[in-house]
């Protein structure tokens, strides 16, 4: 299987937007952090986690397709492939493990949180606290482009509670601000 480098510089060189690539590694870490709970294979989660948009860019029409086409060809585990199909809920693939449970739900809520940190005066996530984001979430007119929907339906598969997740999934992104580029002017 390749290594956790290898899936980086996979992305890197499929992915010029620094914007998506700083999603993907935003998602990487909130999947780290759900494999060290779960007591599951951290590197083999933070590569479904990097390795999630590869094709976004380049094919967004058919994202996850192509990416999940050239993965299998470099001999990623089907668990990979089948968590990056399923986190895209129109391609039908069923979440049947936790893996593509935890990169459903860790998907569109590093956006909300990323969003709401490029709105504090001080662009840092270090003082953005669950409060603030809840009311975020609930403002359906900020960062429009974030399926709250798919948030609620990700916790709800993994089995926990809408409100822990996203403090949990905020908490993992604080402990990474720095390589986020979060932490603020």
């Amino acid at each position: 299987m390749p290594s956790f480098e290898e899936a980086l510089a996979l992305m890197e060189a499929w992915t010029e937007s620094a914007s998506l690539r700083r999603h993907m590694r935003a998602v990487e870490v909130a999947m780290r952090a759900y494999a060290r709970r779960y007591g599951e294979d951290e590197e083999l989660w933070a590569i479904a986690g990097v390795l999630h948009d590869m094709d976004y860019e380049k094919y967004p029409e058919e994202h996850p397709y192509r990416a999940v086409e050239e993965l299998r060809r470099l001999g990623y585990p089907e668990e990979v492939l089948e968590a990056i199909l399923g986190h895209a809920s129109y391609t039908g693939t069923p979440r049947r493990t936790r893996m593509a449970k935890a990169l459903f739900a860790v998907d569109e809520l590093t956006g909300l949180i990323t969003a709401a940190v490029y709105v504090r005066p001080d662009r840092s996530i270090l003082g953005l606290e669950l409060p603030s984001l809840k009311k975020k979430f609930k403002d359906k007119a900020f960062a429009k482009g974030v399926n709250r929907e798919e948030i609620r339906l990700g916790a709800e598969e993994l089995g926990v509670p809408l409100e822990e997740h996203m403090a949990f999934v905020l908490e993992a992104m604080k402990q990474e601000a720095r390589l986020l580029g979060l932490e603020g002017a």
